[in-house]
This record gives structure tokens, C-alpha cells and sequence, in this order.
């Protein structure tokens, strides 16, 4: 290793039963072990015991010759801090939150804990457990549920498999969006997508529009690919939107506002909305 500004990528085969995770990393890194503690509970350390490979957050956890420790130090990764998410309802087995722009719905090996779920695991109470059902872009906003126990998380996967989760959106968009409702269809992933998008207002001085969707299905960036396909870019979408102005910068203008399905524990219909201070809205997007 060069530089403790990583990326460093290490692994460890463990020969002895008694060697804890922080001896371990600290013998075989530069690394200091209060810096080391602070990467577990990120979630940048894992170990493999077989074909199965999980992260670890306790230092001073032991380990069974043949088992194999990983380091993923990243110290970009790691100094990230997002904004922090507001908690809409709390129904013990899965909660429903508000997450903000720049927070992950997902880890990766680098870390989780610029993730919706880790933060559930760590602020909610009592403390529970965290699995992901289903997942919005780093950059948009809006209504994520977290499930708590697996069989909540299987009863919830199943209901946005079976498309029986009413999903809403709202985006600003480039350009005068038609008057009548469009059906947007596409394949992403060799898999149809289907998007109704409708226009809800219109601003001439900046040639914006104002839009609600609802989905029919669930695909990566779908909504931001149907609209930019139908020519009408999210604002502030870098990936399939219109090249900024040197200088100039927006959030993605897209938010999940609405959820609602019948609750798989308890048979009830659940419906959940975000205020409309959390929308977007042609007259006060987010500028940085």
C-alpha cells in the first residue's frame, strides 16, 4: 500500500482461531485501529466462512481458520456524509421514509452507511434490522419503504413484483409537456417499462413543465429514460438530460410522492403521501 487515501483492497486468510478483526487489519495495513473501527461501522469490512460472505462491524469479532477477511478503504467513500432522512410512519414490521437527495438505497462493498437502511438500522426504535424491497436513484427523492423482519421484506418484494403497489411520481421537465396523458412504453433490460405521464402546469418564461407518472412497472432510471426519449428531460438529470451551463446546477426534479397498497401484514389499505413542500415545483427548484 502507498498512500492510507486509499482505495485500499486487502485480504486476509485467517490461519488462527483466537485473532480478532481489528488485530488483523491493524497487522496488515497502516492503517490506525480507532480509524479501522470507524471502517467496520461503515461497512467497509467483510469476512467469506464458505460460499457465504457478510459485512463486520465489531472489532473485536473471531474468526475459524479458513475464513477470509476483507478490507474495502475508500477514504472518499467513507468521509461521506448524506442528508438525513425523515421517517413518514413506523408499522413495526417496515417503516416508510422520506429519502433526500445524495442517499443510496443500496451499499456496495465500499460501505453502507450512506444507505436508507442503515440509517434505519441505527436511528429507529426499538433497533431493528433493515432489508431493502425496492429502491429510487441516488438522485431523486421521495417515499422508500424499509422492511424489518424477512418475512415482511418477502410479503412487500412480492406486492412490486405482482406491480400491486401504486407508485406516483412528480418532475420538472424541459419543454411544453402535451396536454393529453402519454403512455410511455420501452424496453430496459430486455424487459417492457411502462410510464403514464401527464402535464399538471407550465411555466413559459423558462419553458418548464411540471408532470406527474405513475408506473406500471419498476426498471432502472425508467421514468427518466421515458421522459427523455419523449423529449422532455428531467431538470438536473446528468445522465439523461440536456448539458448544463458551465456554473449552473439543480437536483434531479423527480420525486416518488405517493405509495399505496394493501398491507401485506395486517390486510389494511395503506396509502402514504409526502406534503407538497417536498415536491417539486416550477417556482422554487432546488439551485446550488
Amino acid at each position: 500500500m502507498n498512500s492510507e487515501t486509499g482505495p485500499i483492497e486487502v485480504h486476509i486468510d485467517v490461519t488462527d482461531h483466537d485473532a480478532t478483526a481489528i488485530e488483523l487489519l491493524a497487522d496488515k495495513t497502516t492503517l490506525s485501529k480507532s480509524r479501522l473501527k470507524q471502517t467496520m461501522i461503515k461497512g467497509a469490512v467483510w469476512f467469506t466462512r464458505g460460499n457465504k460472505t457478510q459485512r463486520v462491524r465489531r472489532a473485536k469479532k473471531t474468526f475459524l481458520p479458513g475464513d477470509t477477511l476483507h478490507l474495502y478503504y475508500d477514504e472518499k467513500v467513507l468521509a461521506r456524509e448524506p442528508l438525513a432522512p425523515e421517517l413518514i410512519a413506523d408499522e413495526g414490521a417496515y417503516s416508510v421514509w422520506f429519502k433526500p437527495y445524495g442517499m443510496l438505497s443500496q451499499g456496495s462493498k465500499w460501505g453502507d452507511h450512506c444507505t436508507i437502511g442503515r440509517w434505519a438500522e441505527q436511528h429507529l426504535q426499538p433497533q431493528r434490522p433493515a432489508f431493502v424491497v425496492h429502491r429510487l436513484d441516488r438522485a431523486a427523492t421521495g417515499l422508500i419503504l424499509i422492511a424489518h423482519e424477512k418475512k415482511a421484506a418477502a410479503a412487500l418484494s412480492a406486492l412490486f413484483q405482482s406491480r400491486d403497489i401504486e407508485k406516483h411520481y412528480r418532475a420538472v421537465v424541459h419543454g411544453r409537456f402535451p396536454d393529453e396523458e402519454q403512455c410511455l412504453t420501452t424496453e430496459i433490460d430486455g424487459k417492457a417499462a411502462t410510464s403514464h405521464a401527464r402535464k399538471l402546469d407550465f411555466a413559459e418564461g423558462v419553458n418548464r413543465s411540471l408532470v406527474a407518472i405513475r408506473i406500471e412497472t419498476g426498471r432502472k432510471h425508467q421514468i427518466r429514460r421515458h421522459l427523455s426519449e419523449a423529449g422532455f428531460p428531467i431538470i438536473g438529470d446528468r445522465l439523461y438530460g440536456k448539458t448544463e451551463k458551465k456554473g449552473a446546477h439543480e437536483d434531479l426534479q423527480l420525486t416518488a410522492f405517493t405509495l399505496a397498497f394493501l398491507c401485506p401484514i395486517t390486510g389494511t389499505p395503506r396509502t402514504y403521501h409526502l406534503s407538497e413542500d417536498k415536491l417539486p415545483r416550477l417556482s422554487s427548484l432546488n439551485k446550488s
